[in-house]
């Protein structure tokens, strides 16, 4: 439900007046246009959804993962049915972490400009620090220098820092009467002089290609216009990645069964091999370490023909299931294999004996292991499939340990606390409403959703899903 809420933008209203007053096709439309099929991996659908700046995705563009003659991309597509295309800081969140992926697995970036810049009243959240909106062009400048190619599509209105995206692409496309580009549009020209200038004289498609330049290819229709991104495309001289047809198994058992096997009681964990079978070419899984430490589970798989380890929560994180993780992500990065991380990190007994020697020891085995995971030189995919609770989190390789793609289950909470441990706290008096308060809040903060609107992670997906994620 939440993602069909979020495929309709800013509405139906918002949509008719784009495609019908503005004749402006739907972003979604536009990238049926443009992709060689229509499949492609969204990135983070959900951010912004239901935060304060009102009941739409306030992130205002579409970012994703596709292929375009060929080639793999990574698309950022503003969605001007969203309050004008205008720039909130989760959208500037979301196109910056769109970048970070091109860099970091070096895919041609393409970007569909339809915005209205800034919303100036969060101006402090979004101009002048280096996580904010300036750093997108500084990011366009970085990959442009790294050889990764970016170009882009004036298909609407681009005001503001919205006209610096197109101008600082290898190569612009513009579209005659509906793309313009300007610092500062007709209503602050007269404002600022009294003079009336129309959107085509001061900044419009003719003017951009004929006068000054900073279009370098005009397009009468944005059909014309994909046609003519995809053309330049094929001339970047940035060939297709060599894809060979692995012959690979299915699992043994179906996907499908993964919705039953979803952990939804988080004091206690399921038999991980139960998931993993479901999830590795043939069901076959060779494990490492097996009787030692078997609260997390390590050992080589294939997924879609792909060799990978495999780090998987089967409990509570011990001084000896650390280790053993330590020694298993080791030998991963030595051999140059990527890393599964599957998140269920069991809550930690709160027995009086817990605290001890034993205790002690697992701080520094848990350290050891983060540590690991931090340096180790190959590509790392989280999923979460539980519960994500505090330092387990860092441990198994969440999000401030950047892994290259973490992806969430529906069920999944993500917390520095699991909350049922409140229980143990004396409740007398006063404290305890506001324990019931602080519990009801850190409930409501730990859901799944309330992480991807806020783009602490990649999407939440559907666990029979995630093979081909």
């Amino acid at each position: 439900e939440l993602l069909e809420t979020v495929s309709k933008g800013g509405g139906e209203h918002a949509i008719l007046r784009h495609t019908q007053r503005n004749k402006k096709l739907f972003v979604r439309e536009r990238l049926k246009l443009l992709l060689d099929d229509a499949s492609f991996l969204e990135l983070s659908p959900l951010a912004g959804l239901h935060m304060p700046y009102g009941d739409v995705p306030a992130a205002g563009c579409l970012t994703g993962i596709g292929k375009i003659c060929g080639i793999w991309c990574v698309f950022m597509a503003n969605d001007a049915t969203v309050k004008g295309g205008t720039i909130y800081p989760i959208g500037v969140k979301k196109q910056l972490r769109a970048q970070e992926i091109a860099m970091q697995n070096r895919l041609l970036a393409v970007y569909l400009v339809d915005s209205g810049g800034a919303f100036l009243p969060l101006q402090s959240e979004l101009f002048p620090d280096k996580t904010h909106g300036g750093r997108l062009f500084y990011n366009e400048a970085v990959m442009s220098a790294m050889g990764i190619p970016q170009v882009a599509v004036v298909c609407g209105s681009c005001v503001a820092g919205g006209a610096y995206v197109p101008t600082m692409a290898e190569e612009a496309v513009i579209i005659d009467k509906i793309g313009t580009l300007f610092l500062a549009g007709p209503p602050l020209v007269k404002a600022a002089t009294g003079e009336y200038v129309s959107p085509e004289d001061l900044g419009g498609a003719k003017l951009h290609s004929e006068v000054s330049g900073c279009s370098d290819h005009f397009a009468s229709s944005e059909k014309e216009a994909y046609e003519c991104i995809r053309n330049v495309i094929s001339t970047l001289n940035y060939d297709p990645l060599p894809e060979e047809a692995v012959e690979h198994d299915s699992p043994l058992y179906s996907s499908d069964e993964l919705l039953g096997l979803a952990p939804q009681d988080y004091r206690c964990t399921l038999p991980v091999k139960l998931i993993l079978s479901r999830l590795m070419d043939g069901s076959r899984f060779q494990e490492f370490k097996a009787n030692y430490g078997t609260t997390l589970v390590t050992g080589f798989g294939h997924v879609e023909g792909h060799l990978v380890g495999i780090v998987a929560n089967n409990g509570e994180l011990s001084h000896d299931a650390s280790l053993k993780g330590s020694h298993f992500v080791q030998l991963c990065s030595q051999r140059s294999i990527p890393i599964l991380f599957f998140q269920n990190t069991a809550p930690h007994t709160a027995a009086p004996t817990s605290i001890s020697q034993a205790h002690s020891n697992r701080l520094k085995a848990q350290a050891s292991m983060m540590a690991a995971v931090a340096c180790a030189a190959v590509p790392k995919i989280t999923i979460v499939i539980g519960g994500c609770f505090g330092p387990d989190s860092y441990v198994m390789c969440g999000r401030s340990f950047s892994p290259n793609f973490l992806f969430l289950w529906p069920n999944a909470r993500v917390a520095l606390v699991d909350v049922r441990h409140f229980s143990t706290v004396p409740q007398a008096g006063d404290d305890e409403s506001e324990l019931k308060h602080l519990k009801e809040k850190l409930e409501a903060e730990s859901t799944a959703f309330y992480s991807s609107t806020r783009l602490w992670d990649d999407g939440v997906i559907l666990p029979q899903n995630t093979r081909k994620v």
